[in-house]
């Protein structure tokens, strides 16, 4: 038996980001022994509707009514809370909450609070993200809450990141490296002091190119989840 809780994961939401979210958890758990390690299950439920797609109005397909059902799958489980390794999929969050009464660790809440532990004060906070998720601005609010500005990138530089996203990382394809820190330099240039990866296919570039290591302004949203998802599992993150 389990001597601690159970963690479910509506995962797919890309398969590669779920994928790297759960070996971030095994690397990251302070364990010695496989019994150290979290009790997880996964639903990789790649066919899920693109979030993207249906936030901007160029999809009917409702993506939040398919992960609030697989909340409840995972409930039927008996998971003690879920993780949702997807920042744009969190604009569903009301739905897949309102599904279960087992609680979601919130990839933006986590993130924005990171960045609050790491820049002092009311600095410009950089994000890259979809546009589904820019559109959404659920890091937006979550930002001023913490009484911190959104520093986006321009219009080309979106549209840099939605290919990346999309034609590289999803496609799985060689990653245009240099055209993604031209990006991260652009929001810089105009203030910002930490910069969010706010969109797991960008934590999989990141990882792929050990991008956090040399540079600690960036704070990548799939490596704050799993760290606080080994946290309120009852584990230690490895130091």
């Amino acid at each position: 038996m389990s001597d601690g809780p159970l963690v479910g994961v509506i995962g797919g939401v890309g398969p590669q980001a779920t994928a790297y979210f759960l070996d971030m958890v095994v690397r990251l758990t302070d364990a010695a022994r496989d019994q150290d390690h979290l009790d997880m299950v996964v639903l990789n439920h790649a066919s899920i509707p693109d979030r993207t797609a249906f936030i901007l109005g160029e999809s009917d397909e409702d993506p939040g009514a398919v992960m609030a059902e697989d909340a409840r799958r995972l409930a039927a489980f008996g998971v003690d809370f879920l993780v949702l390794p997807c920042n744009t999929a969190h604009h569903f969050v009301a739905q897949i909450e309102a599904a279960v009464p087992v609680p979601l660790v919130h990839i933006v809440d986590e993130t924005v609070a990171e960045v609050a532990r790491r820049v002092p004060g009311a600095a410009p906070v950089g994000l890259l993200a979809t546009s589904g998720t820019v559109r959404a601005g659920v890091y937006q609010r979550a930002l001023a809450a913490a009484g911190a500005s959104c520093v986006l990138p321009d219009d080309a530089g979106q549209a840099t990141l939605m290919r990346i996203i999309y034609e590289q990382v999803k496609a799985g394809r060689p990653v245009d490296l240099a055209a993604f820190h031209e990006v991260v330099a652009g929001v810089r240039a105009r203030g910002a002091q930490a910069v969010i990866l706010g969109c797991t296919e960008l934590s999989v570039v990141a990882a792929d190119h050990r991008l956090l290591e040399a540079d600690r302004a960036l704070v990548d949203s799939l490596d704050v989840l799993a760290r606080r998802t080994i946290e309120r599992a009852g584990r230690r993150v490895r130091g």
